[in-house]
């Protein structure tokens, strides 16, 4: 499948406003030949040190960050969906969006892991991770040992995609949002849980694992303190 990841911020108001403006997109998107959609709202947004979701999209204090992404069965098929939406009059109709548009930051990711099951999840963890290219097989050979570990404790399925068609905003951008050096790119990825309580009590867990202590901070193939992470909560799922 092709990853169209996304992160946006959204006055809290506008939730359902936002759900249904989403639902609405469904069967045209489905038409263009997108296979699934995933919308998650920010339930625990941690402030972080040098990056955060909320930095990333520039969220005042009245806005929720949302999580989000489109499957695609490959990328052919999104770069014709995204022609398609330029042009089609029905998107045209729904240009009044419950956000600020220009600060919604959204790009191409290639799937690079994928296991277990995300569809049905009841909580999401969500990060952007910047990553030196030349540090890709390091990554994978990361998150393949750590994919069991998550499972092991609760997560349904782990989901690591490379950023493969990264946008420059005039506003906000991947780059912008975990500060990417020019020979960095970034990972949009996802651990599914059934609850935030299996989450909470299963990354717990999964940190006391003695699996990962062999991951310490110095084998991190990227820098830990520009990663941005948070717990989203799905409110739209096509899978369901």
């Amino acid at each position: 499948m092709y990853i169209e990841g996304f992160v946006l911020a959204v006055p809290t108001a506008n939730k359902e406003k936002y759900r249904q403006h989403a639902e609405s997109a469904v069967p045209i998107f489905k038409e263009f030949g997108m296979t699934r959609m995933v919308e998650c709202w920010g339930e625990d947004i941690p402030d972080g040190t040098m990056t955060d979701f909320k930095r990333a999209v520039q969220a005042k204090d009245d806005e929720t960050v949302v999580f989000s992404w489109c499957e695609y069965p490959d990328k052919l098929t999104r770069d014709e969906a995204s022609q398609k939406m330029m042009s089609d009059p029905r998107m045209a109709e729904m240009a009044e969006c419950p956000f600020d548009t220009k600060r919604m930051i959204y790009s191409g990711f290639a799937p690079i892991l994928s296991e277990g099951s995300d569809k049905g999840a009841g909580y999401i963890d969500g990060f952007v991770i910047p990553l030196p290219v030349v540090r890709q097989a390091d990554y994978q050979a990361l998150a393949e040992a750590a994919a069991p570990v998550f499972i092991d404790h609760g997560a349904t399925g782990v989901v690591e995609t490379w950023g493969e068609d990264l946008m420059r905003g005039e506003v906000t951008d991947y780059y912008r949002a975990v500060e990417a050096t020019d020979d960095e790119t970034v990972v949009f990825s996802w651990i599914a849980w059934p609850s935030k309580e299996a989450r909470d009590s299963g990354n717990k867990a999964a940190m006391e694992d003695e699996r990962f202590a062999a991951m310490g901070p110095d084998s991190m193939p990227f820098d830990g303190k520009r990663m941005i992470m948070g717990g989203f909560v799905p409110i739209v799922d096509t899978a369901r």
